[in-house]
């Protein structure tokens, strides 16, 4: 009996549900923030399934960096669109922002139920969650140890990685990511365009063979132009008309589409940033009392998943379920959108020798902002005693060395952090939500 192809509807169906059973799982158990889902998404991705290859993920996060929006979110949803299409990659956000997104809105309506309208979260951690913190260094540090071996592997990318990771730390800005990306590729480009002094043609074609084998990948954007452009004029339509026609519950509800469709479409630099962002929208104009706001926020750091789902809560609190579903979406599908437009435009640049010389030296960069990021705010955020960084060690162990699955080193780190959590002192434990409202 022949196989069926991969391209009818019941391989297209089977495609589908294996992206979204993926996807779910890291929804359900990828806690730490941005960075870590980076590094959960290559050990379930690129790792485990093998669905692509490190040079392919790395192109992916570094199209991520240049675009404003929820950098984990985009990378999880291009993944999807590589493996099944824009349904693929519908289905790949959905199933990764639900779970935290569904748990954000009943914490909503928590709020709405109780007489006092506040809810005591935030102040000292509880040790559980600072374990979690303690895993996500971990699985960072492997992720940031699995690229490095493919991706800077010779002098010049491992030393544009340094400098990548160098420049990042020294200079903590949105925009030195994308200047040290850009910086990395034409030095690549500067340097690997010139013959080497003394070596032969065949030796130089030789060695430009190995570093593209080694940095390059075959991946086609199954998203053609049409829908590319369609999605660029999408994305510039909706911020100037944010309301073009009512789909959701109230007319309460769709106020909220402009406000948060703005901040998602100006976030540059990681789930954190849109904090100032939407607070300036929901706080002063009396939707969300600053407590509220707080409180939400601090149950968002210690769910897995997307951090924009602080989305679901903040729009649940104004107008309920309609207006968690218009938040949400709003502040998610800038991002999207703009992923959605790069896909096939990257496609016809990597073609080009040059343009995969320059790709070399951005997959490096790539290393050294996730080494960076490994860092700050990773490492100072978790380590802060000598504990901790035993912890890490172990947890890191668990996971290279046992290969443990990512649910059973959550459960560890966890563990961990209940049983050092009397050891922890409390002003350490302690989120500080001005530092992000100014």
């Amino acid at each position: 009996m022949r196989r069926k192809k991969e391209g009818r509807p019941k391989g297209r169906w089977r495609t589908w549900g294996e992206i979204g059973a993926a996807a779910l799982g890291l929804g359900l158990w990828s806690f730490g923030g941005p960075t870590a889902h980076l590094g959960y998404f290559r050990r379930a991705y690129v790792e485990k399934r093998r669905w692509l290859d490190e040079a392919t993920y790395a192109e992916l996060v570094a199209i991520a960096q240049f675009l404003p929006g929820p950098a984990s979110s985009q990378v999880g949803f291009a993944v999807g669109v590589l493996r099944g299409g824009l349904v693929g990659g519908i289905v790949a956000w959905l199933a990764f922002t639900l779970p935290s997104a569904l748990l954000m809105y009943g914490f909503a309506r928590y709020l709405a139920m109780r007489a006092d309208s506040t809810f005591p979260f935030g102040g000292e951690a509880p040790g559980w969650l600072h374990g979690l913190g303690l895993v996500a260094v971990a699985v960072v540090a492997q992720a940031v140890l699995g690229m490095a071996r493919t991706l800077a592997p010779d002098r010049l990318r491992a030393t544009l990685a340094a400098g990548a990771a160098a420049a990042v730390l020294i200079v903590p800005t949105p925009w030195t990511q994308v200047a040290v990306v850009v910086a990395a590729g034409l030095t690549a480009l500067f340097f690997w365009s010139r013959p080497r002094a003394g070596a032969s043609d065949s030796a130089g074609a030789e060695e430009r063979s190995d570093r593209e084998a080694s940095t390059s990948s075959s991946w086609t954007s199954p998203v053609g132009w049409r829908t590319g452009v369609a999605a660029l004029a999408l994305f510039l339509l909706l911020w100037g008309v944010p309301a073009l026609w009512p789909p959701f519950g109230s007319a309460e509800a769709l106020r909220l589409f402009g406000p948060f469709y703005r901040a998602g479409a100006l976030v540059f630099g990681g789930g954190h940033v849109v904090l100032p962002l939407l607070e300036r929208e929901v706080v002063p104009t009396g939707w969300v009392s600053p407590e509220d706001f707080m409180a939400g926020y601090g149950l968002a750091q210690a769910l897995p998943g997307p951090l924009f789902t602080f989305a679901a809560f903040l729009g649940g609190r104004i107008a309920g379920a309609g207006g968690a579903a218009v938040a949400l979406l709003a502040l998610f599908l800038p991002g999207l959108l703009l992923v959605l437009a790069a896909l096939p435009f990257w496609t016809a640049v990597r073609r080009f020798r040059p343009a995969r010389t320059v790709l070399a030296g951005v997959n490096a960069a790539v290393v050294g902002l996730m080494l960076a990021a490994l860092y700050d705010p990773l490492w100072t955020e978790a380590v802060r005693s000598p504990a901790d960084a035993a912890g890490v060690v172990v947890l890191f162990l668990l996971l290279h060395v046992y290969r443990l699955p990512p649910a059973a080193v959550v459960a560890a780190g966890a563990g961990w952090g209940l049983l050092w959590a009397g050891g922890l002192p409390a002003a350490e434990n302690t989120i500080d939500l001005r530092h992000f409202l100014g």
